[in-house]
């Protein structure tokens, strides 16, 4: 039995996955993205121990509200981190009957062993995973996150050969992800995955940022405002050109 690091639980989630959700945020995470509004997940050793049998326990509380599509999402932090813990949690998940959504931005992602064999098992026991795509481009992406994007798309095409259902998140930041070259590129990128069923925006937001201040830590993008609802819209429709959702 394996234990996680688990920053955080929301008991009533319904923007993370289909239906209504049981969120579990793990703690650790490798990318430092300028926007992240969660700092105090970065650390790994962190958080409080929980096994995979206490949390589905625990969920299991809330399944009266769920409904058809609802269940348990695994987020972080990087989820990835702890891949372990995600196959032992979600193998067990499915034995209840519950279904599995992970929040990903699918940064740990790699094709050698043993992880590339470890995730295609974890892949068996998921129901849909929620990709978190930063940045399109990868010199942009390491600007933004410090880390590459190669792995994070390779692992999208991996998703999409295999068909697994995948939502596409990308957050819009004025200046930095909002012109619509940029999201034209991202727009093409999409249109050649096969398994892609939704694709929402994720606007900007600093409501983190007092999360900064407490950990002495001094916020990247100050001065960078949320972005309006005319760039959102203007996003949400250059993403979904040709898309058949």
């Amino acid at each position: 039995m394996t234990k996680a690091n688990v920053h955080s639980i929301e008991s009533f989630g319904s923007v993370d996955g289909p239906g209504v959700r049981f969120i579990i945020f793990l703690q650790g995470c490798p990318m430092r993205c300028l926007f992240c509004h969660n700092p105090d997940t970065w650390e790994l050793g962190k958080g409080q121990e929980w096994s995979a049998d206490e949390l589905l326990d625990k969920a299991e509380k809330y399944k009266s509200y769920w409904g058809e599509e609802g269940g348990i999402t695994v987020s972080g932090g990087e989820a990835l981190l702890q891949i372990d813990f995600l196959i032992e949690l979600f193998s067990k998940a499915k034995l209840r009957g519950i279904n599995t959504c992970l929040d990903t931005s699918a940064q740990p992602f790699t094709r050698r062993e043993p992880y590339f064999s470890k995730f295609e098992t974890l892949m068996k026991y998921t129901d849909t995973i929620l990709l978190d795509i930063k940045h399109i481009n990868d010199s942009e992406h390491r600007k933004l996150t410090h880390h590459s994007n190669s792995n994070i798309l390779d692992c999208a095409r991996y998703l999409s050969d295999t068909g697994k259902k995948v939502w596409i998140r990308h957050v819009l930041i004025p200046g930095i992800t909002d012109n619509e070259e940029y999201l034209t590129q991202l727009n093409a990128f999409i249109k050649t995955l096969k398994n892609v069923e939704r694709v929402e925006i994720l606007p900007y937001h600093t409501l983190g940022t007092f999360k900064y201040e407490k950990l002495n830590i001094e916020y990247p993008l100050k001065g960078v405002e949320p972005p309006s609802k005319d760039s959102i819209d203007n996003a949400t429709k250059i993403l979904m050109r040709g898309l058949q959702l």
